[in-house]
């Protein structure tokens, strides 16, 4: 969703673009519509397949639905479509009846003048079909014969599907040769190969091959010729040059004003750049309490290793490496945002958390291969789904994966908790499913749901609150039982504890510290031992000995008594 927010600039360009469909407008990749309060939603699933098939057909990067526009005349009248709620809600709506999950890339609200009256306008941005693979709505594929909605041809489906696939990793790149890889890049490759088929006839066969058999065997290499994904990935840097735009990657480490306070670019070979780039980040041991029955944090890393190596590997295989661009890792003080140039195949994230999701295709097939090959990938779907799982068993918050911005993917990984009740509630449902999670996810980050999610959650009793206010709620206590035993195992507070020690001493004058166990030891939690219930009585002593309240009557700590000093907090 795209709002200006007193952006002028950016708002007059998008009137300029709404001034220029109007005045030059394609029948087949452009639709205006009044669309006054309501406008059916299958209709508008059916006009995104039939504008971005024959955005594809006609070798365009997109097309447009409008409304608040007369079909006809042209003239800007106006919409209330969904004014108060439910538009930003419309991009999820729509992705779940498209082919591989594909949605607006943008929807766009503005007000131009009209009579000097302003007129709402709403722009949706359609991505063209992917390449040999039609847009469809509803499992069925439609296209536009001047300005009829209708099937989409057999001739034109035919197109599309017939259309060729260029795989840019698996193109030769002219200049390169053998001499151009890096050797240690290519050892490695040889050892996490075999590493990766676990067989000890394949370990014997390669360690007879030649470097050049090896790259053949990987596909890497034809006739001397080197492909795009192998310089890629085995690289020697100093021949980056013969690509025609350079692969490169960049750690920017943030502070908390959000200014770049270090960074270091890396170039190929991309095969070790995880290793390299993980080196410099700052991966901080987090404290928090995953639920109230215990009076001692978890303590975990930020982030795990095996989750961001997983959406690194990510980045590299699925960039669109003929845009240019690097890939970033940017690094702040409680999250990381990984950013490559490209599209998400899948379309948005709801798709990849079912179990029997399979992608459409890989943008990059050879590399991908060869990453599987090089234990890097999975490319059974697992590896997000692997991602989503990691950061449920942290009770941390799920990545967010932002693709608002066209021919980009960015994702969001958290280092800490951003709502205890949250993590309460996973704690307390460890069987929660990943698509549970997910919606529970967009509740504690305030983002927008649908009634049916709320009346689901409700149905879980995890949430509270009306729309649109509705927040994650933590059920500790169902019955007189458990709540009898949750203030057992919670305690009670510093301050209760310490007024109990200066009561003793004011009724009895002095007191060893075997007495103030015996007093304290049914009033401390449960969760302690023997051991830790003294430590904690040891604590208090000395803390109210270091506040003033109290001393040792002599200097010898294991026979002298303590007494008070004064007698008020």
């Amino acid at each position: 969703m795209f709002f200006f927010s007193g952006d002028k600039a950016k708002e007059s360009d998008m009137l300029s673009v709404l001034r220029d469909l109007i005045d030059n407008w394609e029948n087949e990749v452009v639709e205006f519509k009044e669309a006054g309060k309501d406008y059916d939603k299958d209709k508008i699933g059916k006009y995104f397949s039939a504008i971005s098939n024959e955005a594809n057909l006609k070798n365009l990067q997109f097309g447009w639905l409008v409304f608040g526009v007369k079909n006809k005349t042209r003239e800007i009248v106006g919409s209330d479509y969904r004014n108060t709620k439910g538009l930003d809600t419309l991009k999820q709506e729509i992705a779940i009846g498209t082919t591989g999950g594909i949605s607006f890339i943008d929807i766009i609200e503005i007000y131009p003048t009209v009579r000097e009256e302003e007129k709402r306008v709403i722009m949706f941005q359609i991505p063209a079909a992917a390449t040999a693979i039609p847009t469809g709505w509803q499992d069925h594929f439609y296209g536009r014969n001047g300005e009829s909605l209708g099937a989409l041809s057999v001739e034109e489906l035919d197109r599309i599907r017939g259309q060729e696939k260029k795989d840019w990793s698996k193109q030769f790149l002219e200049g390169a040769s053998i001499q151009c890889l890096n050797k240690e890049a290519l050892k490695i490759a040889r050892e996490k190969y075999k590493e990766k088929m676990n067989r000890p006839y394949i370990v014997e066969e390669v360690d007879r091959m030649t470097d050049e058999e090896f790259l053949t065997k990987l596909k890497l290499m034809q006739n001397g010729k080197l492909t795009n994904a192998a310089m890629l990935l085995l690289g020697n840097e100093d021949y980056d040059y013969l690509f025609t735009t350079v692969p490169e990657a960049s750690w920017r480490l943030f502070n908390h004003k959000n200014d770049i306070q270090d960074y270091e670019i890396f170039k190929i070979p991309f095969l070790t750049l995880s290793d390299r780039i993980f080196s410099q980040i700052r991966n901080l041991t987090y404290r928090y309490m995953p639920n109230q029955l215990t009076l001692f944090p978890t303590e975990t890393k930020q982030y795990d290793m095996w989750l961001l190596r997983e959406l690194m590997n990510n980045c590299i295989v699925h960039s669109d490496y003929s845009l240019g661009g690097r890939i970033y890792l940017n690094e702040f003080e409680d999250y990381i945002v990984l950013i490559n140039p490209g599209t998400f195949l899948p379309g948005s994230v709801e798709p990849i958390l079912k179990a029997s999701y399979n992608p459409p295709f890989y943008r990059n097939q050879l590399l991908a291969e060869t990453m599987v090959k090089l234990n890097m990938i999975d490319t059974q779907t697992m590896g997000i789904r692997r991602v989503f799982r990691i950061q449920q068993e942290k009770y941390f918050p799920l990545p967010d994966y932002d693709l608002n911005i066209r021919q980009q993917v960015k994702v969001t990984v958290y280092g800490k908790v951003l709502d205890e009740n949250y993590t309460q509630v996973l704690f307390q449902n460890p069987d929660f499913d990943l698509t549970t999670v997910y919606l529970m996810d967009r509740v504690q980050k305030h983002e927008s749901i649908s009634k049916d999610v709320v009346k689901y959650l409700r149905r879980l009793k995890v949430i509270e609150g009306k729309m649109p206010n509705i927040y994650i709620s933590a059920s500790l206590a169902a019955n007189e039982e458990e709540k009898a035993q949750y203030v057992k195992n919670r305690g009670f507070n510093e301050e209760a504890y310490k007024k109990w020690i200066i009561n003793y001493l004011e009724t009895y004058g002095s007191g060893k510290k075997k007495d103030f166990l015996i007093l304290l030891r049914d009033k401390l939690p449960d969760t302690m031992d023997a051991r830790q219930k003294l430590i904690k009585v040891q604590n208090l002593l000395q803390a109210l000995r270091k506040e003033g309240v109290i001393t040792l009557d002599s200097n010898n700590l294991r026979t002298g008594n303590w007494i008070l000093v004064k007698s008020n907090l």
